[in-house]
């Protein structure tokens, strides 16, 4: 499907008029026209042709509503249900609070006429709608209400984006162990059920590379995301929504992987793609564009730092603030303040000014992500670790605020040693900044503690890249779904 051509329009286009046609027919000719509308619009959906699906999944649920019985509300709440997918694919918030709401009344109408329908995908999708907007506590909470209600007579896909969904709530929570079971399982169970080649697949190795990113396992993050990313362009060619996702995820983990190396080239073609795409298919001001943005400056400013061409690294600084602020811009207005990723592109702004010496401007934005990160997730959250270490790197190689540098530092260090272990690789730039500023107050005592700490991590480090195992080599599992459900609930 790729988005070249225009037989989604045609084909959403076709079926409204058709919903038009038979709305005044027999009940057995709406009954096929939902049925229709249910695989078209999937279709389209899983494509990531979401306007159109959006506009199929609108005009079957109008449809639905034509026969006011028990089992055309069971219809409706699947629409519902489906719809509130599409919205939050396309991050559309506000009109997915509301189709929830939608589907609520539905379920109490029919347990009014005691009618028990299993609620998994719909608290899947209300876990999806809090995780974009922050809200980690309550997703964490609709992703336990989910997996409760997961059994085997369920679609394996409905299985498997239950799964997954539940996986990343688990990772904002850092709850990596619980998070580490179900991801597991759900690339497996998809391996098995729908094959290595098919997009549901590629959506499990999606979310698996986002626990692997979180979990500091950055080499094979890499390499799951260039596996998603290779099975989504197979499937879908070169110019499609979803392949420009596995793009822009492929280049984020790439420029983590590459960025003590510098080699930051196959991370930029990547981020450069899905930015192509994306504003191919999308307007220019939808949040999509926000993360590509984001991850482009990223890339941008750490090849501005490594040249050594005065008037290039200005060039490039410039487009990375362009790209910043248009990104913060757009997660304000679709989140507002208060939100994790408007917290993120404060810290990216703060990094940026840093590199470009306006560094009162570069406190404001690290406090700003500081601030609001802590509110969020609390004072010991990985992200407020990265903020913390960048607001101490600012203090102590440009704001020369020493003390306050070495408090900082340390506080980053305890919140990953205790998250992430000995072995966590942002610890390094933080005992190189303490070194750093020890070896400046002359403190050798303190340099040559530094020193030594550093060669221990790198120590663990080769240690760790020698076990490291192939992401995708464990054995399939024989476990049961409703097995692993209840493993996660006795951790």
């Amino acid at each position: 499907m790729d988005h070249g051509v225009a037989v989604s329009e045609l084909l959403s286009d076709a079926y409204c008029q058709h919903c038009c046609v038979t709305s005044h027919a027999a009940d057995n000719i709406k009954e096929n026209t939902i049925q229709l509308g249910f695989t078209l619009g999937g279709f389209l959906s899983d494509a990531g042709w979401l306007s159109h699906s959006e506009k199929v999944m609108s005009s079957c649920l109008r449809m639905c509503k034509l026969i006011d019985d028990p089992p055309h509300w069971v219809k409706e709440l699947e629409c519902c249900v489906r719809l509130l997918h599409v919205l939050n694919a396309n991050c559309k918030y506000t009109e997915g609070e509301v189709m929830y709401q939608e589907a609520l009344q539905i379920l109490s109408k029919l347990e009014r006429r005691g009618h028990h329908v299993n609620q998994a995908l719909l608290k899947t999708e209300m876990c999806a709608l809090l995780f974009a907007k922050s809200q980690y506590d309550k997703a964490f909470a609709n992703c336990c209400l989910a997996l409760k209600e997961l059994h085997s007579s369920l679609p394996a896909k409905v299985t498997v984006d239950v799964l997954r969904q539940c996986a990343k709530a688990c990772v904002v929570k850092r709850e990596f162990r619980k998070a580490e079971i179900l991801i597991k399982h759900a690339v497996r169970f998809a391996r098995e059920k729908f094959g290595a080649k098919h997009p549901k697949y590629s959506d499990a190795l999606v979310d698996y590379g986002f626990y692997l990113l979180n979990v500091d396992s950055i080499c094979q993050a890499v390499q799951v995301y260039q596996s998603a990313l290779d099975i989504r362009q197979s499937v879908f060619g070169g110019n499609n929504l979803m392949v420009a996702i596995a793009h822009e995820d492929l280049a984020y983990a790439t420029y983590v992987h590459e960025y003590s190396s510098g080699r930051f080239q196959d991370a930029n073609d990547h981020a450069e793609r899905a930015i192509q795409i994306i504003t191919h298919i999308l307007p220019e001001d939808h949040l999509l564009l926000a993360s590509s943005k984001r991850v482009k400056a990223l890339i941008l400013e750490e090849i501005a730092i490594d040249s050594h061409d005065k008037e290039k690294e200005e060039k490039f600084l410039r487009q990375a603030e362009d790209l910043h602020l248009a990104s913060l811009a757009l997660a304000k207005e679709a989140f507002g303040e208060n939100n994790v990723q408007t917290a993120k592109h404060y810290g990216n702004l703060g990094r940026l000014y840093q590199s470009m010496q306006r560094y009162k401007e570069a406190e404001d934005m690290h406090l700003k992500a500081i601030t609001i990160k802590e509110r969020l997730l609390g004072v010991e959250d990985y992200e407020v670790a990265l903020s913390v270490g960048h607001l101490a790197s600012l203090y102590n190689y440009d704001m020369e605020l020493y003390e306050q540098a070495e408090k900082l530092y340390l506080r980053s260090i305890n919140i990953g040693k205790k998250l992430f272990g000995p072995g966590y690789s942002g610890l390094e730039y933080d005992y190189r900044g303490l070194h750093a500023l020890h070896r400046h107050l002359g403190n050798d005592e303190k340099v040559v503690q530094y020193e030594r700490t550093l060669h221990e991590w790198n120590q663990i480090r080769d240690k760790n890249s020698a076990e490291e195992v192939k992401p995708l080599a464990f054995e399939p599992g024989s476990e049961e779904t409703t097995l692993v459900v209840e493993n996660f609930f006795q951790l």
